[in-house]
């Protein structure tokens, strides 16, 4: 990143055409870690098990953890079982058959951030976690159509808010996608709800997240005694999407792309 890119009023940064390059590194190392550790989930492995073997490919790949250390947080992942809604903790928790889990990686790779989750079923998901699973896919995709140049944060944010209540899911408004790039969160909050053509405009150069959190139930959550686990007030389940996008000159680039990233039903 060199000194032609520059900040928006709102405080968001418009990235250099050799900046790409950097991120799609970075979302490919995330990517593949995420792709390796599909197998491994299955009734009877702890969530500490699956942490423990993203630790150690993010060494071996050559990349950095985001998340270790980041606010003290000590591991490779957040791993969000069933009414987790984020930043769940890895530990001895042993999955359930039907379990249904979200893992999410953040890794540096020369400087570069490549933040991806997904969704993930130890043993056969019931037919209401298949459901929730595919709608919250469908709308972070839903939300990563609306990118391009002109349009807004509201029109991405209005394309998953109408298409989960659609499916009578709600979206979870207390977390949001962030920009990134050479820094794990900057401007802008990426609302998963919203109206058409409110909010900052779109550029090519902008970096960010789009990761929907949507629920079964009702959309408020609270954060546990460990300050870091969020759930579900209702204890609906919940289920997350997430890639890092990069909008381009006539629409968006995907950094985290997988042809594995959305095969939880086999």
């Amino acid at each position: 990143m060199d000194d032609e890119s520059r900040i928006t009023k709102e405080g968001i940064r418009i990235h250099n055409p050799q900046d790409y390059a950097g991120m799609r590194t970075a979302g490919a190392v995330a990517a593949q870690i995420l792709d390796e550790v599909g197998p491994m989930v299955e009734p009877g492995i702890s969530t500490g098990d699956l942490d423990a073997f993203i630790t150690r490919r993010v060494e071996e790949l050559g990349a950095t953890s985001a998340t270790i250390g980041y606010r003290g947080y000590q591991h490779a992942s957040c791993i969000s079982v069933n009414h987790v809604v984020c930043h769940g903790i890895p530990g001895s928790k042993l999955l359930q058959n039907g379990d249904i889990l979200n893992i999410d990686v953040t890794v540096i790779v020369d400087g570069w951030f490549g933040d991806t989750s997904r969704m993930y079923v130890a043993g056969k998901a019931s037919i209401k976690s298949q459901r929730l699973i595919q709608v919250t896919h469908d709308c972070l995709m839903k939300g990563i159509e609306a990118v391009r140049p002109g349009a807004t944060f509201g029109d991405i944010g209005h394309a998953i808010q109408q298409y989960a209540e659609k499916h009578r899911m709600s979206v979870v408004r207390d977390f949001c996608g962030h920009g990134l790039g050479q820094v794990f969160h900057a401007p802008p909050n990426v609302l998963h709800f919203g109206r058409p053509g409110k909010g900052p405009v779109l550029e090519e150069g902008m970096f960010f997240t789009i990761e929907p959190m949507i629920n079964l139930g009702r959309p408020e959550t609270k954060v546990l005694a460990d300050d870091w686990t969020a759930v579900t007030r209702d204890k609906s389940l919940s289920a997350q999407f997430e890639h890092s996008i990069g909008v381009t000159a006539d629409g968006f680039e995907i950094f985290t792309p997988s042809d594995k990233f959305m095969t939880v039903f086999g």
